[in-house]
């Protein structure tokens, strides 16, 4: 892309989800489950939020549907009516009885489901984005030999958001996660290591740069997002990093209104509003698009942990249909670089030793803990 999670499963009931209409001859189901007799070999099951929510979900749908219509394989999504294990484990029995022998599942929330679905369906693959397999209790972790976990450095395309920012003279940012999850985490935290980083190649001075840092705790579009979002526009913010699903819909909306800026995330977002400037992004559809590929060329990685990252074009932003003044190509080319090679040392939200990093313990120096306005 560089230019560009054991449970004993007693009772599934269908009517604690909504199958959903894929490709491949695909037809909506509704609360008592699937009428057809059609089978689908590839699904997803949704995480929070919609399959259109041009974000995480969207992406990773897209990635199946890319590689489900160049060969012709029949393929159809899942949505869960709530966030809960059971009605996530509903959804793959769903899936696996509708005649899957592949399952996405995107989103940490999947990691206990998919760490009971493994063992459950030994004979149905699993890819499990943005998280690792394990039980409740986090004592146990297990990608099994039909489950493939995929991660990304979250981090990177966060800095990469922050330096081109700051490269671009935006002084005055924001940053607003949804569910403080790991992947919006690292999003942040990287973010506000790249404001600093930019900030120190410019000469800045110490408090030159800010940055209003905060979680709202879910992944939808509501009214106090919009509200947040104006306040902070209000204030003098320039942009605000966007990081959470449909909550960038209401910081778009915030930022129409006071004609500003928004950074979007997961996706390149762009032609979601005119005032989006790039998007930090993983690549969701292309990790997808090639473990769909690896299970029918014969070489699923199961029982691995794939990572990607800058030093695959796993992660990046959107250059080019970015909005900047002044940073260009060549110099997103040139930090980039300084990525895949690891001349620049981002801190995630876990340490070396794996313990949890706290955000005023982000080691910088222009954009300080105290200037962080949560």
């Amino acid at each position: 892309m560089k230019r560009t999670i054991s449970l004993l499963l007693a009772v599934l009931l269908a009517t604690s989800l909504v199958a959903c209409g894929g490709g491949g001859g695909g037809t909506q189901g509704g609360g008592g489950g699937s009428t057809t007799t059609e089978t689908y070999e590839l699904a997803l099951i949704t995480d929070l939020g919609t399959i259109d929510d041009k974000s995480f979900n969207q992406g990773s749908w897209e990635g199946l549907v890319k590689y489900a219509n160049e060969n012709n394989i029949s393929h159809k999504y899942y949505q869960p009516t709530e966030q809960s294990d059971d009605a996530y484990l509903a959804a793959i029995d769903l899936a696996v009885t509708g005649g899957a022998k592949l399952i996405v599942t995107p989103g940490f929330l999947f990691e206990v489901p998919v760490y009971a679905a493994q063992e459950i369906y030994p004979d149905v693959m699993f890819v499990l984005i943005d998280g690792t397999p394990h039980d409740a209790t986090y004592s146990d972790f297990t990608i099994a030999p039909n489950t493939a976990g995929v991660t990304y450095a979250e981090e990177q395309a966060g800095f990469l958001a922050g330096y081109a920012a700051v490269k671009d003279g935006y002084t005055k940012l924001g940053f607003m996660g949804g569910m403080a999850v790991p992947a919006v985490v690292r999003f942040g935290y990287g973010f506000v290591q790249g404001c600093d980083y930019a900030a120190a190649e410019l000469g800045l001075a110490q408090g030159s740069v800010t940055v209003n840092y905060h979680y709202t705790g879910e992944f939808a579009a509501t009214p106090e997002a919009v509200a947040m979002a104006a306040s902070w526009y209000n204030d003098g913010i320039e942009v605000i990093f966007a990081c959470g699903g449909a909550l960038g819909n209401s910081v778009m909306a915030a930022a129409e209104t006071a004609e500003t800026k928004v950074i979007g995330v997961d996706v390149d977002q762009s032609g979601e509003s005119p005032t989006v400037i790039t998007s930090a992004m993983k690549g969701l559809q292309p990790s997808v698009y090639d473990c769909v590929k690896a299970f029918y060329d014969g070489a699923f990685p199961g029982g691995e942990h794939l990572v990607f990252a800058a030093d695959n074009d796993g992660v990046g932003i959107a250059i080019e249909t970015a909005k900047f003044e002044t940073f260009t190509e060549a110099d997103y080319n040139e930090i980039y670089a300084k990525l895949v090679d690891n001349s620049i040392s981002i801190v995630g939200d876990v340490d070396a030793s794996g313990g949890s990093v706290a955000l005023e313990d982000i080691p910088v120096t222009i954009v300080t803990a105290t200037e962080i306005k949560s």
